[in-house]
């Protein structure tokens, strides 16, 4: 199938390299085990230098070719799309402020630029506010740094980053309480990695929740001090850019990939009489509806990333267009899997059948932000305004 998002790209995934990763997914799986190898093979081939400009040693990528590189990483292995992704959110963040004259995050371009990992450490138990407030305490060192204590919840990468994102609240002023960015070294003591990562699918990102124990970020670290609460600063926007239409091509390449299998699937399929089961006029029905529902959320995903890498003004549309994207992409990518694993049919079920393990990778989607119904209360918000506060 063409790929009608294709832009030329200067650095592309070798297929050879997709057939390796694609091998080790189902070990890494099974055993609940980190993507170890293919992070160091795609290290070696300069992928977490993708978006690192030219002229540093990168490839100089941007967000649409960026999604368009992790759609096919994750047609191959899903988890490992999703979870070096978060490497990738960073970069093209970096470059997203950087392109609107800004360069606090310069820091996230020299590290990947070196070929550092850069993971977030963001997620907390409960806080639905995600980036616009914080249930970690940040204390002032009185010199430019902070110290972060608290739990996050989820961490990608964790057995392997070297710089881990973390923001913290600081309520040393009650009237003006601040959330506070910076990023934290990983030979740095106070931070702990719990272990804990038993889930039903996406196994091999790894995302062991990580204890924050007074942990030093100095001044020099600290990227973005901010108040609580909604706010349109660049570094918001950046990483809700990045994050929602990045995790989005990730499930857009998981249902892509599942679709592929259904095709392949029917096409070994026939029943007593002899007939196809691809001439089965519900199989066709079901599949054009597939196909047209991974069309959509692609091209949706491929203008709007483009339009990030343009500089396009969409002023209060943005945030409803970009939680919109990413909650359709998740919804379209689990229904697809499932019209798969149904006209697959009982072979697809076993555990381990590629298909079963895409349906247990494509149930994560709905965990990360933004979920269905926090995307519809961004857009009906954009839509009728805000909800009136109780008499």
């Amino acid at each position: 199938m063409t790929d009608t998002t294709a832009s030329s790209p200067g650095w592309e995934l070798d297929d050879a390299l997709l057939a390796r990763i694609a091998a080790r997914a189902p070990g890494y799986d099974r055993d609940g085990r980190f993507c170890t190898e293919d992070l160091a093979e795609l290290r070696d081939a300069g992928y977490l230098r993708v978006g690192v400009p030219v002229g540093s040693g990168g490839a100089g990528l941007g967000l649409r070719d960026t999604a368009r590189i992790q759609r096919r990483l994750a047609a191959a292995a899903p988890a490992t799309a999703l979870g070096l992704g978060m490497h990738q959110v960073w970069v093209q963040a970096g470059r997203a402020v950087g392109a609107r004259g800004e360069s606090f995050l310069q820091i996230v371009t020299d590290a990947a630029a070196a070929d550092r990992l850069l993971a977030f450490g963001v997620s907390e138990a409960g806080n639905d506010a995600v980036l616009f407030d914080s249930t970690t305490r940040a204390e002032s060192d009185g010199a430019g740094g902070w110290r972060f204590t608290g739990r996050k919840s989820t961490v990608s990468l964790a057995p392997a980053w070297d710089l881990l994102s973390v923001f913290g609240r600081d309520d040393s002023d009650p009237a003006a309480p601040v959330l506070v960015h910076g990023f934290v070294e990983r030979q740095q003591p106070g931070h702990r990695a719990l272990g804990d990562w038993d889930t039903l699918g996406m196994r091999a990102t790894r995302s062991d929740a990580t204890e924050l124990d007074g942990v030093h970020v100095p001044a020099d670290r600290i990227v973005r001090v901010l108040p609580v609460g909604p706010s349109a600063d660049p570094l918001v926007f950046g990483i809700f850019a990045a994050f929602e239409l990045l995790v989005a091509a990730v499930y857009a390449g998981i249902a892509e990939r599942a679709l592929a299998l259904a095709v392949e699937g029917v096409g070994r399929r026939t029943a007593l009489d002899g007939t196809p089961r691809s001439s089965d006029p519900d199989v066709r029905r079901a599949l054009a509806d597939a196909q047209g529902a991974v069309d959509a959320v692609v091209l949706q995903i491929d203008a709007l990333t483009r339009d990030v890498d343009d500089l396009v003004d969409h002023g209060p549309r943005w945030f409803p267009l970009l939680v919109g994207t990413k909650a359709r992409s998740v919804d379209t990518a689990a229904h697809v899997v499932d019209e798969a694993m149904r006209v697959v049919g009982g072979g697809a079920y076993r555990a381990g059948a590629e298909l079963a393990r895409l349906a247990r990778d494509v149930r994560a989607g709905q965990y990360h932000p933004s979920s269905r119904d926090s995307a519809a209360r961004t857009i009906a918000a954009a839509l009728l305004g805000p909800v009136p506060a109780p008499h």
